[in-house]
């Protein structure tokens, strides 16, 4: 597709789940599936469900898919495919490498985390900390919701290990900057371990770029089933010893993975591949200055208030109701949109929202500018 243009009603025409009434702008929860990523987790099903490593044709099949999938997944994030883990979320991930590393930490050693992430690289370290007497510290935001890199600094230390930090907040879509936070943490001896779930369906990765040393993010996010993805540098991967059963061929992976669901995978990187990352940014951006220049007054806006160094995902509360009041009331216009902290429980707190949140609105490449003007028109008409 041009790089200046999607045609999103053929776009939309790919996708079984957007063909009722309902507009979907819950995509930061989980994005909906193209018929190709459904059929390919069937035909999986129908043709080639069977263990690896055996003579016959079924489990040929499987072993081949699961090749296939981690060169897709070495594309797609830019590492080697040997450098790629598979399990079943970012969160039960980061949980097992986190305590992979353990193994190489000591009390006092130091983990940093951000308000702008997810608790799904809070927590993580939260318990970890709790298990090896580790301190865990955070990095503030700006009142404009970017990351204080000047506090990043401020904050490293000898002690640092990991510098844990989000590609682009879940909650306010404020996206971070992950080259310079990496080179922090390298300056100080640190490893930089990215949550790329939230960004993940908004813009290329690349992991040699970033300069990062772990990644994670979730493919039900970028139009997959559900799904985890990891990076791990591969040198950093040989150093650490992994929790698994003897045989199992992957450092990483502790048993059987879910293979119809990596067909699945493959058939979403294909999918987002056949549209094509400028067109889907160009397309995006423009959906986002729509609604930021239509947005009512009685609307409070948390975040970024242009299309720089987002993306378009929006957190805003409306005068005179409860964010769940106005998911509720959006919902019986068939408006599907988030209420709450949705886990990014640290920024929420920053921005005095507590635990009601705001409302969530995230748009990507398949919504349409007159699912976002029927937004906007509900909002003024609350």
């Amino acid at each position: 597709m041009s790089a200046l243009a999607i045609d999103v009603e053929a776009v939309r025409a790919r996708f079984s789940a957007l063909q009722g009434e309902t507009v979907v702008f819950d995509g930061p929860g989980g994005t909906q599936c193209p018929d190709s990523v459904i059929d390919a987790i069937a035909d999986y099903l129908r043709e080639s469900n069977a263990n690896l490593g055996g003579p016959f044709g079924a489990s040929k099949r499987s072993d081949a898919l699961v090749a296939q999938a981690r060169l897709t997944a070495a594309a797609f994030l830019g590492c080697a495919p040997e450098e790629t883990i598979f399990g079943a979320n970012m969160t039960t991930l980061n949980f097992m490498l986190s305590r992979t590393l353990g193994r190489t930490l000591r009390a006092g050693d130091e983990i940093l985390v951000t308000r702008l992430d997810h608790d799904g690289n809070i927590s993580p370290w939260l318990e970890l900390a709790a298990d090896l007497g580790l301190e865990v510290g955070f990095v503030d935001i700006h009142d404009d919701t970017t990351l204080d890199l000047q506090d990043l600094e401020w904050k490293l230390t000898d002690r640092t290990r990991v510098v844990a930090f989000p590609l682009a907040s879940n909650a306010i879509g404020t996206v971070a900057d992950a080259r310079r936070v990496a080179e922090l943490a390298h300056d100080a001896g640190a490893l930089a371990w990215a949550d790329a779930v939230h960004y993940a369906p908004h813009g290329p990765i690349d992991v040699t770029d970033l300069g990062v040393d772990v990644l994670i993010c979730s493919p039900y996010k970028f139009f997959g089933p559900h799904l985890g993805l990891a990076f791990v540098r591969g040198e950093l991967a040989q150093s650490w010893r992994p929790y698994k059963v003897r045989p199992a061929s992957h450092r990483f992976e502790t048993g059987t993975l879910a293979h119809e669901l990596l067909a699945g995978f493959v058939a979403a990187v294909e999918y987002v591949e056949s549209i094509g990352w400028a067109a889907i940014r160009t397309h995006e951006r423009g959906l986002g200055e729509r609604f930021l220049g239509g947005l009512p007054d009685r609307c409070t806006l948390y975040g970024l208030p242009s299309m720089d160094g987002r993306v378009p995902t929006f957190a805003f509360t409306v005068d005179g109701l409860a964010p769940r009041a106005v998911a509720q009331r959006l919902a019986e216009r068939e408006i599907a949109v988030w209420d709450g902290n949705y886990y990014a429980v640290e920024v929420m707190e920053r921005l005095g929202l507590g635990a009601a949140g705001a409302v969530r609105a995230g748009f990507v490449h398949y919504n349409t500018t007159a699912e976002v003007d029927r937004l906007l028109v509900a909002l003024e008409e609350l």
